[in-house]
């Protein structure tokens, strides 16, 4: 069934990748092709993993001077961040308003330090999921590794117990299940951006799918 779920995806991407975008990145709140929604609806490979927070482990390294491992309570010892921003889905949904607690990717990066030559990142997930993002973009005010929604620990179902939150791009640039964070020299196209999703994925240009042929992993 997933097999067969991901085929559909890659087809139709394919298909939607000839759809006209707009050319200048809209200033409106609510991106080009979105509805907001009220509620916070439920998209994975169908597979939610039950990751025991004593077993949890996120692994941070690559192109830096101080790779680390963090169990969960090193990660819970780190400076705590909140934050509000809107949440963007590449399937048209929005919803406004999302309160996030967890750990600032500021934070991260202070901790482990990238090297000047670390110019991407790479995020790896426990349900088998990754995703890319250039280091530029991670390095925002808005961007965390969340444990929390709205002062409730994060659900399995949402990508518990933590994942990566980037409001400025499509969601699904923000792994859930987040266990590997690796700080990378060059781009490596994650799992849906190999599969036809666009690499920038900005929801004020409507970039939701490639328009170049579908590329593999190096």
């Amino acid at each position: 069934m997933k097999e067969d779920y991901i085929a559909r995806k890659e087809r139709w991407a394919r298909k939607m990748a000839g759809k006209e975008r707009p050319q200048v990145r809209s200033t409106d709140r609510l991106p080009p092709g979105q509805h907001e929604v009220h509620n916070f609806p439920v998209l994975d490979l169908g597979v939610q993993p039950d990751v025991p927070l004593d077993q949890w482990t996120l692994k941070i390294h690559g192109r830096v001077e101080n790779p680390v491992t963090l169990t969960w309570k090193d990660f819970l010892a780190l400076a705590p961040f909140t934050d509000t921003s809107d949440f963007h889905c590449v399937t048209t949904w929005s919803q406004y308003e999302m309160q996030w607690q967890g750990v600032a990717f500021f934070t991260i990066a202070e901790l482990v330090r990238p090297k000047p030559e670390a110019k991407h990142v790479f995020f790896k997930s426990y349900d088998g999921y990754s995703t890319n993002n250039p280091l530029d973009v991670c390095l925002d005010d808005d961007v965390l590794i969340a444990h929390s929604w709205n002062g409730k620990p994060l659900t399995r179902a949402h990508g518990g117990p933590a994942r990566v939150i980037v409001p400025k791009r499509y969601a699904w640039k923000g792994a859930k299940f987040i266990r590997e964070i690796t700080f990378l020299d060059r781009d490596i196209l994650g799992f849906w951006e190999i599969r036809g999703y666009s690499n920038s994925a900005d929801p004020w240009l409507e970039e939701r799918f490639s328009e170049n042929d579908l590329r593999k992993l190096p």
